[in-house]
């Protein structure tokens, strides 16, 4: 993939565009990008967004009261119990923690959906659809890790087209931001919870020439 800072300038063109078809103004043009300069991102491992997306997904099925033991059994026989935050292990095996805090990341869910091909579009103004738990591994039945990723071998999305989703959210990030400190509410349309999630999701995806991936819970926004 293409590393040149005019690369890093077409993105943000487009974000600019992106921004104004939603009708909101775009930030100076001197705010930064979100990447090291003169580089562009790349997608980690499949293995590794596969993993995630099971482990969001047993959050949520924890935030819907399914049993611990059987959201413990389910990631041992997946094999991805390493993929686990400490605080997501205290919530899926012992109900630690606000049980709000992670039904919000159903977004962050929806995000590493997207990364993985199984949803189409990564729209601010829409949340999550409703099918997105048929795209998931089926816990009731239980449907095994490994049957899962059989039955979904949809492509990843392009390094280019997530450098400018996650462009386009940093820049929506920082304009909810901006809104929240002079006290007004984000720009009509926009959920900033939304835009908070999908954002955490992009920026742990990607990763960067000479820097260590960070672990989901080292994201920094």
């Amino acid at each position: 993939m293409p590393t040149a800072i005019s690369d890093q300038r077409s993105v943000r063109l487009r974000t600019v565009d992106g921004l104004t078809a939603l009708g909101i103004p775009a930030p100076p043009s001197q705010f930064p990008l979100p990447f090291p300069a003169g580089q562009l991102p790349r997608l980690r491992p499949r293995g590794h967004v596969e993993a995630r997306a099971a482990i969001l997904n047993i959050v949520q099925a924890r935030v819907f009261d399914m049993p611990e033991e059987l959201a413990m059994r389910w990631l041992l026989d997946a094999h991805v119990l390493d993929h686990l935050s400490p605080d997501e292990w205290g919530f899926i095996a012992c109900g630690r923690g606000e049980r709000a805090r992670y039904a919000d990341q159903l977004e962050s869910l929806y995000t590493v959906s997207w990364l993985l091909g199984l949803v189409d579009h990564l729209d601010p103004a829409v949340p999550c659809s409703e099918e997105l738990p048929e795209l998931l591994p089926d816990l009731r039945r239980p449907e095994t890790f490994g049957a899962w990723r059989d039955r979904q071998l949809t492509p990843t999305r392009d390094p280019a087209v997530i450098a400018e989703m996650l462009d386009l959210y940093y820049c929506l990030d920082w304009i909810c931001d901006q809104a929240r400190r002079a006290g007004q509410a984000p720009p009509r349309g926009v959920d900033d919870n939304l835009v908070w999630h999908r954002r955490w999701a992009l920026e742990w995806a990607v990763v960067f020439a000479d820097e260590r991936p960070v672990h989901w819970d080292e994201v920094r926004l």
